[in-house]
């Protein structure tokens, strides 16, 4: 009898998801292309030739988007951004003022009146690591714990199915190891297997840290967390900040671009997290019990379940629980992580598929909500990005074809240069090569390429109902990076 837990199918809003996303995304491009038709100029004159530097000839086109039409794009704009932000502020409000200890049970007011009064005793930490086959990785991970100038109380690694000596070296360096029995559900299952004994015996200000093989702490990070916990009590989690881990050229550069750019975007909105990393983040006790209890009622999951392991993002999916149930979240400054990038195309490919679809199908699973709103947008960002992409290459293309000759337009040149400024900016503190490659523009735009190809294909595989994989990078005996299957999710 095969050990593989049957394919989630998706049905309803989840098999659809994909298609809504996108069906949005190009109705608003239409709109948009109306809109800048309808206001452009009445009369277009043909491009000239002329002689760049005494010496090149080009051809140029000066005409450029009238005044209407830029206010209309950039007013559509501030107007879209201003509305995410009212509805983010909104619910903000509306968790720290609710009192409703039924409908959101991790709300500031019923957890604060539940814990008034009562000295809970100093904020420990327990650190959970799933692993599997982690061999080649776990002792830097275990020695990034054991150096935090506050270190865990205890520190547990979770050996699902491992065949290497992931579980000894665990054991030589310190830690308690937890053995998964028979789980076919993933790092999830066997979360919750050791979640299921370790929940118990914790108080309310014990949290539970629970972090990546793969990951290396920065130090200070669980002093960090400590002291945000202990400062407030309706606190229920902490994420990290992550970084990628500087090796694979240029293959890394791009992650850690895109990494450095996100963590900027968090800096900026003053720790408000989107998704409690699974890289390393940090639970109040109280926050995993209500989860548990609330599974199959107030969010989707079976009763019990800390993660849900239907879902194939579980750090996402275990971000909007806590959020539908009314928990605060942060993302600190101080709490940082190196984790891994991926080696190859190949690898990244099977780790996108994976968040992506994984995102997708999780808002088809918790529907159209205040709580999802943002990652409603951000979706429908995405979507929007592969037709603006798709539009622009296309357009290149045309050009290229009908003229036989290149045109320059110094008015799309100066948005380009604006463009450019702002990718260097945004990945400053990565150092100089962060900054060369996106200086260069066309490398990191061909990287965005490859990522809405992947939004595509998983849209594709939600809608026909393609089953998902899990997929990691191991390291084989001869010192190979290679991309290994796992069960299907």
């Amino acid at each position: 009898m095969s050990s593989r837990r049957p394919a989630k199918q998706p049905s309803g809003l989840t098999r659809g998801i994909g298609l809504v996303v996108l069906g949005i995304a190009l109705a608003a491009a239409v709109v948009i292309w109306a809109a800048l038709a309808l206001l452009g100029p009445a009369h277009r004159v043909a491009p000239q030739e002329g002689i760049l530097f005494g010496i090149f000839s080009v051809m140029y086109d000066t005409a450029a988007p009238s005044v209407q039409a830029i206010l209309v794009a950039v007013g559509g704009a501030l107007l879209l951004a201003a509305a995410i932000a009212a509805i983010e502020l909104f619910i903000s409000n509306r968790y720290r003022r609710a009192d409703d200890p039924e409908s959101l049970p991790l709300s500031p007011r019923p957890v604060m009146a539940a814990t008034r009064g009562v000295f809970h005793g100093p904020v420990t930490v327990t650190v959970l690591i799933p692993a599997h086959n982690e061999a080649d990785k776990i002792e830097a991970t275990l020695a990034s714990l054991q150096a935090q100038h506050e270190p865990p109380e205890r520190i547990i690694v979770v050996a699902d199915n491992c065949t290497d000596d992931t579980e000894v070296l665990a054991a030589n360096a310190g830690a308690e190891v937890f053995r998964s029995v028979d789980n076919t559900h993933k790092k999830g299952g066997a979360l919750n297997q050791a979640l299921a004994v370790l929940l118990p015996t914790l108080g309310e200000n014990d949290t539970v840290m629970v972090m990546d093989a793969d990951t290396v702490l920065d130090q200070g990070y669980l002093r960090a967390a400590r002291a945000r916990f202990t400062n407030d009590r309706a606190l229920m989690a902490v994420g990290g900040l992550f970084y990628g881990e500087k090796r694979h050229g240029i293959m890394g550069q791009f992650q850690r671009n895109e990494y450095t750019r996100y963590a900027r975007e968090i800096r900026r909105r003053r720790g408000r997290v989107f998704v409690l990393t699974g890289t390393a983040s940090v639970f109040r006790s109280r926050a995993m019990k209500v989860v548990a209890d609330s599974r199959g009622s107030l969010i989707p999951g079976r009763r019990g379940d800390v993660y849900d392991t239907a879902a194939l993002t579980e750090d996402n999916e275990l971000t909007i629980a806590l959020k539908s149930l009314g928990a605060l979240m942060i993302s600190p400054n101080e709490c940082t992580v190196v984790t891994e990038v991926m080696p190859t195309w190949r690898a990244l490919w099977a780790q996108r598929l994976r968040w992506q679809r994984g995102a997708l199908e999780n808002l088809g699973a918790y529907g159209v909500t205040a709580q999802t709103a943002r990652y409603w947008s951000q979706q429908l960002g995405i979507g929007y990005g592969v037709v603006a992409l798709v539009t622009y290459f296309a357009v290149l293309v045309i050009m290229a074809l009908s003229l036989g000759q290149w045109v320059w337009f110094p008015f799309w040149l100066g948005i380009g240069l604006l463009f450019i400024v702002e990718r260097v900016v945004s990945v400053w503190r990565g150092g100089w090569p962060a900054r060369l490659l996106a200086v260069t523009l066309f490398p990191e735009l061909l990287y965005a390429t490859f990522l809405n190809i992947v939004f595509v294909k998983g849209v594709i595989d939600i809608v026909v109902g393609r089953e998902a994989r899990w997929r990691h990078v191991v390291t084989s005996g001869d010192g190979t990076l290679q991309v290994a299957d796992g069960e299907t999710a």
